[in-house]
């Protein structure tokens, strides 16, 4: 994973404008990034749908900035299909002075998140007009609506621009296999694992196996593990990986950050390891 986490970092340096509060995001040393079998274990909702718009209340002062975006609901891989438009709170869509920042989802990335999940508050949260996107979904405190599952850096929200894209494809799989009992799970995979493998030739068929040997494999590493391992040989310091990925966010900018864009950071505070930027709010909200 150390080479596609550390593009979607460098990725992550071109977007760290966006229209929302300044964010942040702290995970404790031995949190784990939910494989993908994971992710659709414990979502309530796996949603295909298309975002329509975008909703903007008077009070922007909150968490969310008084920002979610429209999301018109398409099929459920897992769950009811919802029978009207899904609001999901903290979102926005990349339109007006942000519409470069409307980046989708690479169609043959498999493990790592949207690029802007690494920056802000470690999920994607920005989001095109008209994309089709499957969300994993889970309901809020209050049960009246629904917000992102599977926590920091999942791929909560990717795009899913085909019905036969990869990804649309592996998430149907695996909330199926999360349906069935426990002991059955291991089997389920292996044997499409074996089908896809036998497809010699056929790239995206061999990075779909590729992904279902990831979730045999079991559960991911530690976020912690992971920046070391980025910033050199085993053992190397929690701080020392910090400054490496930092370094590396901003090489991916020849001259420093744009004009309007934070510096992204990235520290090392003892309990946690933050990925923070500084996000001003858009002039016009």
């Amino acid at each position: 994973m150390k080479t596609r986490l550390t593009d979607a970092l460098l990725a992550a340096a071109l977007l760290a404008a966006l229209p929302t509060p300044a964010l942040a995001c702290s995970v404790v040393p031995d949190y784990r990034v939910p494989t993908n079998l994971e992710l659709a274990q414990s979502a309530e909702l796996i949603l295909l749908g298309r975002v329509t718009g975008e909703r903007v209340s008077a009070d922007t002062s909150g968490w969310d900035g008084g920002r979610a975006i429209l999301v018109e609901p398409i099929s459920a891989l897992k769950g009811t299909l919802p029978t009207e438009p899904v609001a999901i709170s903290g979102k926005s869509l990349a339109e007006g002075e942000m519409e470069r920042y409307g980046v989708v989802s690479n169609p043959y990335e498999l493990e790592a998140a949207h690029p802007a999940s690494y920056i802000g508050g470690c999920i994607r949260y920005i989001f095109p007009r008209d994309t089709t996107v499957l969300f994993f979904l889970e309901r809020t405190k209050d049960g009246k609506g629904w917000q992102p599952a599977g926590g920091p850096f999942s791929r909560w929200a990717e795009d899913a621009l085909s019905e036969d894209a990869p990804w649309l494809r592996l998430t149907r799989l695996y909330a199926s296999v999360a349906a069935a009992p426990e002991g059955e799970r291991k089997a389920l995979l292996e044997k499409e694992r074996a089908v896809l493998a036998a497809k010699s030739g056929d790239v995206v068929a061999r990075l779909m196996a590729e992904d279902i040997a990831r979730q045999l494999t079991g559960p991911n590493k530690t976020w912690n593990a992971m920046m070391s391992e980025m910033s050199g040989p085993a053992g190397s310091e929690p701080e020392a990986a910090a400054d490496a990925l930092a370094d590396a966010v901003m090489e991916a900018t020849s001259d420093g950050p744009a004009e309007g864009m934070a510096e992204p950071m990235i520290s090392e505070d003892g309990d946690s390891i933050t990925a923070t930027a500084e996000i001003p709010k858009d002039p016009k909200a």
